[in-house]
């Protein structure tokens, strides 16, 4: 009964965390100027301005099609981030939510690698706000929602009460 418990709580974290996770990849598929980011800039302009130490604006009205074009990288990565997500979801509300082992690899995974990535983009452009620290918010509840249903702990509690 406990462990349908903690699977219950689990998957319904994972399905928060990524949920969320198909929310900013619309917004940032949708509306890319209106993704804020840290100090209330779109993150789209934070982003380039914090890689490139200029302006985005300056880029916008030197290099209009190079502009154009960082956006429709950004809106891509938007898809494909709501793509992730949407597949993360049905793996959680389905296979994980019972009990199958390889949705639970599948989610750790997969989310780690697409939250970190995430991590290190806002790193690596310098744009980290508040928003941003919400990744290492999601990542901790995607550990702590696998570490209570791990398989190889449930295979472990149920021979150690098999040898009571």
């Amino acid at each position: 009964m406990v462990e349908g418990r903690r699977r219950a709580v689990a998957w319904m974290l994972i399905l928060f965390v990524d949920a969320a996770l198909v929310a900013w990849g619309a917004m940032a598929a949708a509306l890319p100027d209106h993704l804020l980011g840290p100090r209330g800039v779109p993150i789209l302009t934070a982003g380039y301005e914090g890689f490139t130490s200029t302006s985005w604006s300056d880029l916008a009205s030197t290099s209009p099609m190079a502009a154009r074009y960082i956006v429709v990288l950004f809106r891509m990565y938007g898809v494909y981030i709501v793509a992730f997500g949407l597949t993360a979801c049905a793996i959680a509300v389905t296979a994980f939510r019972h009990g199958e082992r390889w949705a639970w690899w599948t989610l750790l995974a997969g989310n780690t690698i697409a939250l970190v990535s995430a991590m290190t983009y806002d790193w690596t452009v310098k744009a980290i706000g508040l928003f941003e620290l919400s990744e290492y918010l999601g990542l901790a509840i995607i550990f702590a929602a696998c570490a209570i249903t791990a398989p190889f702990l449930i295979v472990l509690n149920r021979t150690s009460s098999e040898s009571r």
